[in-house]
């Protein structure tokens, strides 16, 4: 998760996209992590220096963002679904989405990262300074009508939301809203979701066995794989 090897293996095995965590040390460096603690150290609340030894599952060394998107840069078909986690208040939030759309921005990658971010906040800063960019809502609690009425791009919420309000999907593309469920795991999840039209994306812990199950047809709906999650 959050890997520089996930990304090369995401891009490897052909997904739509790979999908990564952000958040800012206290001396301002933008990291990538799921969580918003490694080794019970809270991101947010230290240094740089504190953190840039300490490593994930697999024994990589906590990536930067920069890093990331380097990377990221070298696989220009897959999409970087970046979501902006959420941070201790709206000031923090909005400057760190500053920082990360303006990075983005540096490195000319505005047409390959999209976002993602549980917060309001965040959501409507990145619509704010930068008005083309593709931003989903994840938090499940706002209607397609009210999403689009704040001029995001789309919804990418749980699977039990659109099981508790079963016409989102539909109201959605009727919207003209991308749709994404997560997080689906295992063949039958997979399955109980692809035959919706309404769906374009979706999340999974499983883009192998996803992309086995979508690739023999017409890719509809197209794999979002994640990180945390793999987005094909």
């Amino acid at each position: 998760q959050n890997s520089l090897a996930s990304l090369r293996k995401a891009a490897e095995v052909g997904c739509y996209g790979s999908e990564i965590d952000v958040y800012r040390t206290i001396d301002g460096v933008l990291v990538v992590n799921h969580d918003n603690k490694i080794d019970d150290v809270r991101i947010e609340d230290t240094t740089y220096p504190n953190l840039q030894y300490r490593r994930l599952a697999n024994g990589e060394y906590l990536p930067t963002l920069i890093q990331y998107l380097q990377e990221g840069a070298r696989y220009p078909q897959m999409k970087i679904v970046l979501e902006i986690k959420s941070h201790r208040d709206a000031a923090r939030e909005q400057q760190v989405t500053d920082e990360i759309v303006r990075l983005v921005h540096d490195l000319g990658l505005q047409q390959q990262v999209e976002y993602i971010a549980f917060s309001r906040v965040v959501c409507a800063r990145v619509h704010e300074v930068d008005p083309q960019a593709k931003i989903a809502y994840l938090n499940g609690d706002l209607s397609p009508q009210e999403v689009k009425n704040l001029g995001w791009t789309g919804i990418d919420y749980e699977k039990g939301v659109f099981q508790r309000n079963p016409s989102w999907s539909r109201e959605a593309k009727e919207l003209g809203l991308e749709v994404n469920v997560w997080t689906l795991r295992g063949e039958d999840d997979i399955k109980a979701h692809q035959t919706d039209p309404n769906i374009d994306l979706f999340t999974t812990d499983d883009p192998d066995v996803a992309l086995r199950l979508t690739q023999p047809v017409e890719a509809t709906p197209k794999d979002k794989t994640s990180q945390q999650n793999s987005k094909c």
